[in-house]
């Protein structure tokens, strides 16, 4: 794909459950380079979007990665379109080691037999990989004794190997130390620089520290974008988070989207 489809728009998104609109008319674009954060309260319909842009929500609107209409197709065919995701939990082999989740990951379009195979040397997508996420040093031990903020990273490379073009990222530093946020920080500054990343995130510290631009949910729909201090000095955000009137609010910005 050229890189210069590599970008997600989102037209006039809407999820319904049993009567209930979820997501209400989203409307966003991302451009492949821009390390978007999607924020707002519990319940705002963030993490229902990325099921809609993943095939794993029925939604109405349009999903378009570049010129390729999303929206309609199977989950696993968006995903060979290049959309990968994470989850809040990492979803590794953890009795497998760091080196064959990569390659259990690289070889997703592999027959079985080609799977098992011995290899003579680590493809170099896979040594690359390993050194981007910070895991060279790791790479033979099993995926189950790593940190959690290893096994997101792991997750993250899984997705690299695949050569994912978007990313979209469900809380990735949820339960991480302050080093592994930052680590993990500079590793999307990293791979966000030639792609398209979404990171749904509830740390408003981690947000502040490295997102270029921001959009807030509420409701189902867009409340606020723009850059971090365009959102947090927005009235109804401060608002929504603080559950006061705007003028009330407005003397305590720093902690409007804590």
């Amino acid at each position: 794909m050229s890189m210069t489809a590599d970008y997600l728009e989102l037209s006039d998104v809407r999820v319904e459950f049993d009567g209930f609109r979820a997501v209400d008319g989203v409307s966003l674009t991302v451009l492949q380079g821009d390390l978007r954060f999607l924020i707002g309260p519990n319940g705002a319909g963030k993490t229902t979007l990325v099921d809609a842009i993943t095939g794993l929500a029925r939604a109405a609107g349009s999903i378009r990665f570049g010129r390729t209409e999303l929206l309609g197709r199977k989950a696993h065919r968006i995903a060979r379109l290049g959309v990968g995701r994470t989850f809040q939990t990492a979803s590794v082999f953890e009795d497998l080691s760091v080196l064959q989740n990569l390659d259990i990951a690289a070889g997703a379009e592999r027959g079985p037999v080609t799977m098992l195979r011995a290899r003579g040397r680590t493809p170099e997508r896979i040594d690359e990989t390993l050194e981007t996420v910070g895991l060279t040093a790791h790479r033979d031990l099993k995926a189950g004794t790593l940190s959690h903020g290893q096994k997101q990273w792991l997750e993250i490379g899984m997705l690299l190997v695949r050569d994912a073009r978007v990313l979209l990222l469900d809380e990735p530093v949820a339960g991480m130390s302050g080093e592994e946020r930052t680590r993990t920080g500079e590793l999307l500054r990293r791979v966000g620089a030639d792609r398209t990343v979404v990171v749904v995130e509830h740390d408003m510290d981690f947000m502040r520290s490295f997102a270029d631009s921001v959009t807030v949910l509420h409701a189902g729909s867009v409340l606020s974008e723009g850059s971090v201090a365009e959102v947090q000095s927005d009235p109804r955000v401060q608002e929504v988070y603080l559950g006061t009137a705007p003028t009330d609010a407005a003397n305590d910005s720093d902690e409007a989207v804590a």
